[in-house]
């Protein structure tokens, strides 16, 4: 976040206590003091690193005429500089300016006969004197101006019996009023009439999706006001979902001790809204089960501690939900013992990619007491097993300096030795690769432009940092870094070839005519696309060096542009934080030729929401 600080000009104290106004005003003593001084004194504010704050007033639930919408804002530093309220047709991507004010309080006038019947969002956006923003977030109104109906959108993705609420604005008096519901496959434009002829206003409704086949559906509503028929704005591509998820608990074999891995495998399918979440559970022993972990993304696996079981047999299942709420449960994986009395050891899984010190933990206990645990190392396949360290007392922990190992996979195992000389192995972990290549992420970056924090937008940006120099024709063939044409393609998780679950859309980037560059992808961590969507955007990619502690690196930017392909209904606006994981090409190499390690980088700070 920037910093501004400002100067003010040299203060020259000048009192006049004898001041006369002419014409009749009123006048003070005709005694006069003047005090000046020759030193220079300079006043300078206190950085301002904090935005303003900004309160948007909600409109009424209904809009006609000239309205007065009005926000409250403060800055307790540099203060406010203005407040904007701008509106926008609800769920676009377009804000439209109202007004500007300087000085509270924040108000302005917006005639609503100027824009089309509809429901719209309304925000403020204050910018303080640092040139700091802050932005409420939306409020929905509805402009009525004419007879409207208007359709609550009941979300992009239902199952089972859905209600649904219509409301007719400005309905004539004493006239009859009747609304009828309908809905459509999409693309289809064959409309089918439900809850037909309801005389209350607002109209409820409870859309009974059982007997539909799963896919995409359009819905409206109609009110006869007779003779005159008023139809509602049409609400796109509802995801109609009523099939569970496939889900299966992975066997975590048996005996069980110590610190385990839970694991389940879970899928959806076509014309379906993906997997939202995967939740392991164990027996209780009364017939019931509770909740080991639950899982939000693909892999479906967490570490699960068998000390907080009882010693003797037990049972795990995993239940999985889709998106649009369906669960399902898998098979029961029964019986499998959990024996705690005796030495056990595990080895902590250290991440697929190892660099520079990479630390290494193990668990281990034993009823006899632990003596030691050896953490050890082998070359992936191998059994020449060689000790990285020895530890006598918890934790078990110790760093291995990959630096002296080939670069390559490595597999780790932990050995008990127990108070009476017993020697317990753990499993192995296999397949962890060591990677020292000089040229590597280090991390990745998005900011928000001027659009709806946590959604894609014009104007946001994408920033990937290398460990050295990069040489830039490797990325793109003929690229010197300066602003190159690309495509932006934002991917739901679901998405053939992704696989990656519905928190797994992913951002690559192309040129010409589809060829993906060499910049590897991104896991956004986050539901940014509509399921199985894909959305693109013209964008501009630059590249830039800087020197961080003696080192030069490559700095490669991404600014979004205008949406090239998909439609705005196909992207979310996120609410929660996450932290993105860049997978880097292989094929992006340093001027000297060394190819990039594809070790992903995890994108530093605290977890917000991207965009």
């Amino acid at each position: 976040m920037g910093r501004t600080s400002s100067t003010l000009p040299t203060l020259v104290v000048l009192v006049a206590l004898a001041l006369g106004i002419a014409a009749g005003g009123s006048s003070f003593s005709s005694a006069a003091y003047v005090a000046s001084s020759s030193n220079t004194s300079t006043v300078q504010a206190a950085q301002d690193w904090a935005p303003p704050t900004v309160t948007l007033t909600a409109p009424a639930s209904s809009l006609s005429g000239t309205t007065t919408l009005t926000a409250t804002a403060s800055d307790d530093r540099s203060g406010v500089a203005s407040v904007e309220i701008q509106v926008q047709p609800a769920a676009a991507d377009g804000w439209t300016a109202v007004c500007t004010d300087t000085s509270a309080p924040y108000s302005c006038s917006w005639n609503t006969t100027a824009v089309a019947d509809g429901p719209y969002d309304v925000r403020a956006v204050a910018v303080d004197r640092a040139g700091l923003r802050a932005t409420t977030d939306p409020a929905r109104t509805v402009v009525a101006n004419n007879v409207l109906v208007v359709l609550a959108n009941p979300g992009p993705v239902v199952h089972g019996t859905v209600p649904l609420t219509a409301t007719v604005y400005n309905a004539l008096l004493g006239l009859s009023l009747s609304t009828t519901f309908e809905y459509a496959a999409t693309g289809t434009g064959k409309w089918t009439s439900f809850c037909n002829g309801l005389l209350v206003n607002p109209a409820t409704c409870q859309w009974n999706t059982t007997a539909l086949a799963n896919g995409l559906y359009d819905l409206r509503a109609r009110a006869v006001s007779t003779p005159t028929a008023y139809t509602s704005t049409i609400i796109e591509e509802v995801l109609v979902d009523n099939t569970a998820p496939t889900v299966t608990m992975t066997d975590p074999g048996s005996p069980l001790s110590g610190t385990i891995t839970l694991a389940a495998t879970a899928t959806d399918g076509a014309n379906e809204s993906g997997v939202a979440q995967v939740v392991i559970q164990s027996a209780t022993g009364s017939g019931s089960f509770r909740n080991a972990c639950t899982i939000t993304s693909a892999p479906y696996s967490c570490r699960f501690d068998t000390t907080t079981l009882l010693d003797g047999a037990t049972s795990f299942r995993a239940v999985a939900t889709d998106v649009a709420g369906n669960t399902s449960t898998s098979a029961v994986v029964t019986p499998r013992t959990v024996d705690n009395t005796v030495s056990s050891v595990s080895m902590e899984d250290p991440g697929a990619f190892l660099t520079g010190s990479a630390t290494l933990r193990a668990s281990a206990s034993s009823s006899a007491g632990v003596t030691s645990v050896r953490i050890q190392r082998a070359p992936s396949g191998s059994t020449t097993w060689s000790d990285v360290c020895s530890v006598s007392t918890a934790p078990y922990t110790c760093v291995w300096n990959t630096t002296v190992v080939a670069d390559g996979p490595y597999d780790l195992r932990a050995v008990l030795t127990d108070g009476t000389g017993k020697q317990t192995v753990s499993a192995t972990v296999t397949g962890r690769r060591v990677d020292n290549a000089p040229l590597r992420g280090v991390d990745v970056q998005s900011t928000n432009g001027t659009g709806t924090a946590g959604r894609i937008s014009n104007g946001d940006t994408m920033t990937f940092t290398y460990s050295r120099v990069v040489a830039l024709g490797t990325v793109h063939s003929g690229w010197t870094g300066s602003a190159l044409g690309v495509v932006a393609r934002f991917r739901d998780g679901n998405v053939s070839g992704v696989g990656a679950g519905s928190k797994g859309d992913t951002l690559d980037i192309q040129v010409g005519g589809g060829t993906t560059l060499n910049l590897g992808s991104v896991n956004l961590k986050e539901d940014y696309v509509a399921s199985n969507k894909t959305v693109t955007f013209a964008a501009t990619l630059t590249a830039s060096t800087s020197t961080v502690d003696g080192v030069e690196r490559t700095t490669i930017t991404l600014r979004l542009g205008a949406m090239a392909s998909g439609k705005s209904n196909s992207l979310r606006t996120v609410s929660l934080p996450s932290t993105m994981v860049w997978s880097p090409s292989a094929s992006a190499r340093t001027p000297d030729g060394i190819a990039c390690s594809v070790a992903p980088a995890s994108e530093t700070g605290t977890a917000d929401r991207e965009f």
